[in-house]
């Protein structure tokens, strides 16, 4: 494996795992929190704010849902009174049990509870469908925003950051507006309600029993302060897991090849140890908190009874009462522990709406020209004109690069690795725009097109092919997706496709899979030839098209390439020289610079920089 490679890779897990990404035990218990909560907060509830209506009735729904609920226990506790006075008084012989009573009382209840239930179930319909509709929003807005950015953006940030914010960040997003909004409402519309209602009933037992609450707060909120670092852990480690399961699959031959099993093993233990040791520590926490919380809960049961028998004596308070005041303490607490884990959870959700919101606002492409030139009658003439470029503000690539190519011309780009050659194409392109000078098409700046009317003009056809998961006939259509078959087994004609493609099985209709390799590399290059060849761009460019081929395939390539080339003005990236001898004009660059250009004899002749590097490859075939 390439260091490039690994390093990539390594930097791809480092990041998973200080963003926690994956899902396991504890996910959502743990993580980082916003720089600026308030201001994100903010602009979450502006972002909302088109959905303020359906907000509303959630609202309302919650509170009248909590409300029915809160006010059962005290008609429940009513029923309870009937039924011991009408049974004190059978024993007495002084009356009976009002059953009509009791059972209006069941009736009105059973009214009550499914209203509630209704009303929850409205609630979490409509807030499901907003929590969709909000996480539907921002994947699009982050789809739209990325063809927007600059090629700028994404040299410094890792592809896995970007996919962490559409998956992760939204996600998170999505889960905590789909239960902790409702749950929120419910929470302190139930502390509210049920702290009134025990009031009502007795405020003696009701100091009694909150006297027990800050008890359970210490325990709890002690547990989650030392289980938070280890869910932290937790999702640490099962980030490095995730990133290198994931090496070790997409490296799979390599690690094989290196015998590398064993180490690759080695590494897994250690994570996998690391991760069962973090993982046990906050679910044991996590576990002891419940119990804890039932032996508080049933001191404070044992205070309610005593005091409750002792005030029903006295006949301050009924029987029933104390049923009702034992269910809403058993009502109070949970909302108490949910309020608490929620705070937690919104500085999480903070954190996740910070970052998408951070690329939201990420600095966008210059805008289009307003009156932008149509690509109507081009016909392929090219200029550099004192080009001037540098990915950094201090490091130039291209010097002062004019050349000027006319229509039609093969012209051929040369040089060292890292002499500037790939980077003249993405001038070209406008995947960046130039620090200095100007690159003209036809006489007109190419800042003067529309980004998509510029690149319609391009064809192009790379050293690394991209094909995607289906049919290889709807993978040359990609060039253009409105031709008819007819069109597309013509082009794949051209490029030699149709001369191996009916050996394949389901011919045109084969499926390519996730990596393209049920199909040999040359076969895939020419596929992308095909493509290019339908898509009948202006301008073409090949980029190092045969460099990972036989000698033979790369006879068949080039053959494909020369119908490619006809009557187009063509641009060569190429390494092999060998495979550039007939181009009108190759220019030899050398650190930004043009150090020569001609054709391939003349450059020959004057015994300069290409004629030592034609040379040296040659010697190395020679010794090969």
């Amino acid at each position: 494996m390439s260091e490039k490679n690994e390093n990539k890779m390594k930097n791809s897990r480092d990041q998973r795992a200080q963003k926690g990404m994956g899902f396991g035990p504890g996910h959502g218990m743990g993580g980082e929190k916003a720089r600026d909560f308030k201001g994100t907060m903010k602009k979450l509830i502006g972002y909302l704010s088109v959905y303020k209506m359906s907000i509303f009735i959630v609202v309302f729904f919650a509170i009248m849902s909590a409300s029915f609920m809160i006010v059962g226990p005290k008609i429940l506790g009513n029923a309870t009174t009937i039924l011991f006075e009408g049974v004190m008084a059978k024993i007495g012989g002084t009356g009976s049990i009002d059953f009509q009573a009791i059972g209006r009382i069941m009736l009105t209840l059973i009214g009550l509870y499914l209203l509630s239930s209704l009303f929850g179930y409205i609630q979490g319909w409509i807030m499901s469908g907003v929590s969709m509709k909000v996480s539907y929003n921002l994947r699009r807005d982050i789809s739209e925003k990325i063809n927007r950015m600059p090629f700028r953006y994404f040299d410094n940030t890792n592809h896995g950051e970007i996919l962490s914010r559409v998956t992760n960040d939204v996600d998170t997003l999505s889960q905590t507006l789909n239960q902790s909004l409702g749950q929120i409402i419910t929470s302190v519309t139930t502390v509210i309600g049920v702290l009134i209602m025990m009031f009502t009933i007795s405020w003696q037992m009701t100091l009694a029993s909150l006297g027990t609450i800050p008890l359970s707060m210490i325990l709890m909120l002690v547990i989650i302060k030392k289980s938070q670092k280890y869910f932290k852990q937790q999702q640490d480690y099962l980030g490095n897991m995730n990133g290198h399961v994931e090496e070790i699959y997409g490296a799979h031959l390599v690690v094989k090849a290196f015998n590398g099993e064993k180490k690759s093993t080695e590494k897994f233990d250690e994570i996998n140890g690391n991760l069962y040791g973090a993982a046990w520590k906050s679910q044991f926490l996590t576990s002891i908190m419940m119990p804890l919380m039932n032996f508080v809960g049933n001191l404070g049961y044992v205070v309610i009874s005593i005091l409750g028998g002792y005030l029903a004596v006295k006949r301050t308070i009924e029987v029933g009462d104390i049923q009702a005041f034992i269910q809403y303490v058993r009502q109070f607490t949970q909302p108490v522990a949910q309020l608490a884990n929620i705070s937690n959870i919104l500085q999480q959700t903070a954190a996740s709406a910070e970052r998408v919101f951070e690329f939201l606002e990420e600095e966008e492409e210059t805008k289009e020209t307003l009156k932008p030139v149509k690509p109507d009658n081009i016909q392929g003439q090219v200029e550099f004109n004192h080009v001037h470029f540098g990915y950094k503000a201090d490091q130039t690539v291209i010097n002062d690069f004019s050349v000027t190519i006319k229509p039609g011309q093969k012209v051929a780009i040369v040089g060292l690795t890292g002499a500037g050659k790939t980077t003249i194409v993405k001038l070209l392109m406008r995947f960046y725009d130039v620090n200095e000078g100007s690159i003209m098409i036809d006489g007109h700046d190419i800042r003067d097109f529309n980004r998509n009317d510029l690149r319609s003009l391009f064809g192009m056809v790379l050293q690394d092919t991209w094909l995607y998961n289906t049919s290889i006939l709807e993978n040359i259509r990609y060039g253009r997706l409105d031709a008819t078959d007819e069109e597309v087994i013509a082009a794949a004609k051209a490029a030699y496709v149709d001369s191996f493609v009916h050996t394949l099985p389901d011919g045109y209709q084969m499926i390519l899979n996730e990596e393209a390799n049920n199909v040999s590399q040359g076969q895939k290059q020419l596929i992308t030839i095909a493509r290019a060849i339908l898509a009948d761009p202006k301008i073409l460019i090949l980029d190092e098209a045969t460099s990972s081929v036989d000698t033979r395939t790369e006879i068949r390539i080039q053959k494909a390439m020369n119908n490619l080339m006809i009557n187009r003005t063509s641009f060569i990236i190429a390494h092999r020289l060998s495979t550039i001898r007939d181009a009108d004009l190759i220019l030899v660059m050398d650190h930004g610079d043009i150090v020569e250009k001609g054709t391939h004899q003349e450059l020959l002749n004057k015994g300069g920089f290409y004629s030592s590097l034609y040379s040296s490859q040659f010697e190395v075939l020679a010794a090969n």
